[in-house]
């Protein structure tokens, strides 16, 4: 359990303004390690006053204890104002200040005291540790040269200008040679090991960039690919709308032909009296109907939108479909559609559902130019139930070989400028997405199969159906 107080106080170290990663790693530390090095010094002055106060404040104020003083108000300063330093956003020179601090006090007291007296210490050590992991190499170095020369000093001091016995000059040195070894080794031993966790952070923080580099590109390419399976599906809506526009006209010439025939025969009707007229107009209001139907249709679905997944019944899609299959199909292939009375709900966008099933029409129609019979049919099967919707021709059907391509992008066996290759392979990514699955199944002269299963929506919704009027198409 963290206590709310610890929580704050580390929450607020480790705001201090960094770039660098591994700066951002150590600055918790070093923050604590500056703060308590600056209250121990001002809390063993305290004691040293309580305990010792005839020593601690001298009526006669020697070098020493003048020294003394000063170096406990100097790495307590120099600390303290390293961590203001650090949270200032100089990170760095927080540190490289505290260093020059302590290591100006270390020199005092070995000028004053001298090395012979002074009391083991295990602060060098520590401030080699700080130079080498925080600050790197050159600063560890720079660190282990000014402690050795520290040690010399005091040694220097023995010698020359401090009271007590003298010893040989060469003499006073005999302890700097094992200092310089032990420390080197200290300071190598960091050195190695700070190297290569620092490589290894570099190496870390260099694949996460690259990472998230690739993050980037990775989205943007997602984007772009969705933008262009938008487009491509709008290109194949058209496409289906444009293998259809024969029929289309066509039909709207009947229209054309019966209000012609009726506004030709106007002063017969007129003669005829009000039950003739009311009778002509009413034939040509039913045709136009049909012809508006047709028309709302092809401008529903030329529409360029994103696709949007709603909730509808697949038996009334397929039947406001109906006039735009025998559109698209022509007068010399059967439509046999076949629906369940049963609604079947399903939830994607409409329109890629009927560009699926266009697409299919479309290439079925191709696969019997001599004419044949086409055979939609809407069913359930599965556990759990799935929609399966069939549709089948009466074709020259596909060898093996072909069957086994049939979805791939771009291929196609049609003749130049006959088709891009494109439909059947829109109509298997739809599928996926929509967590279906379509099978198929061919031979030559024999006919093709598709098998296209879709989960079924369970969840009560008011299904979404399109407000069209549809009338009886007669071929």
């Amino acid at each position: 359990m963290t206590i709310p107080g610890l929580r704050a106080v580390r929450e607020w170290l480790d705001r201090a303004p960094t770039k660098d990663p591994v700066d951002r790693l150590n600055a918790r530390f070093i923050q604590i390690l500056m703060i308590a090095t600056g209250l121990q010094a001002l809390l063993v002055r305290v004691y040293y006053m309580l305990a010792e106060p005839g020593a601690a404040l001298p009526a006669v104020w020697s070098v020493a204890d003048i020294t003394d003083l000063g170096a406990d108000v100097g790495i307590l300063l120099g600390a303290w104002i390293g961590v203001l330093m650090i949270r200032r956003g100089r990170f760095n020179r927080g540190i490289q200040f505290f260093l020059c601090v302590y290591l100006l006090t270390l020199a005092a007291n070995f000028a004053t005291t001298g090395y012979r007296h002074a009391p083991p210490d295990p602060t060098p050590t520590l401030l080699l540790a700080i130079g080498g992991v925080v600050l790197g190499r050159r600063t560890l170095w720079t660190v282990y040269f000014a402690i050795i020369a520290c040690f010399a000093l005091g040694q220097l001091g023995d010698t020359w200008w401090l009271p007590g016995q003298k010893q040989d000059f060469w003499w006073s040195f005999h302890a700097l040679p094992m200092l310089v070894v032990a420390y080197l080794m200290v300071a190598f031993a960091i050195d190695c090991t700070t190297r290569a966790l620092r490589q290894m952070l570099s190496d870390a923080v260099q694949r996460g960039e690259a990472l998230a580099r690739s993050n980037e590109l990775l989205k943007i390419e997602m984007a772009e690919r969705e933008r262009t399976q938008h487009q491509l599906i709008h290109s194949q809506k058209l496409d289906a709308i444009g293998r259809a526009a024969s029929g289309v006209a066509h039909d709207f010439d009947n229209v054309l032909n019966v209000v012609l025939g009726y506004a030709s025969q106007r002063e017969q009707l007129a003669d005829l009296g009000t039950p003739a007229l009311l009778n002509a107009m009413q034939g040509i209001e039913l045709a136009a109907l049909r012809a508006l139907a047709i028309s709302r249709k092809l401008l529903n679905f030329s529409r360029q939108e994103v696709g949007v997944s709603q909730v509808f019944d697949a038996s009334t899609a397929l039947t406001e479909l109906e006039p735009m299959l025998h559109q698209l199909l022509g007068n010399y292939i059967l439509l046999d559609l076949q629906l369940p009375p049963t609604e079947l709900p399903l939830q994607l966008d409409r329109g890629q559902f009927e560009l699926m099933i266009l697409n299919i029409a479309a290439n079925a129609r191709d696969a019997m130019p001599e004419g044949g019979q086409f055979t939609l049919r809407l069913a359930t099967g599965g556990t759990p139930p799935m929609l399966e919707l069939t549709l089948a021709d009466s074709g020259v059907g596909m060898s093996d070989e072909v069957r086994a391509k049939v979805f791939e992008p771009f291929y196609t066996t049609k003749p130049f400028g006959r088709g891009t290759g494109l439909g059947l392979s829109v109509v298997a990514s739809m599928v996926n997405a929509a967590h279906g699955t379509i099978d198929v199944t061919s031979a030559p002269m024999q006919g093709t199969r598709f098998v296209i299963r879709l989960p079924i929506h369970a969840a009560p919704q008011v299904l979404v159906t399109v407000d069209v009027q549809t009338s009886n198409n007669n071929h």
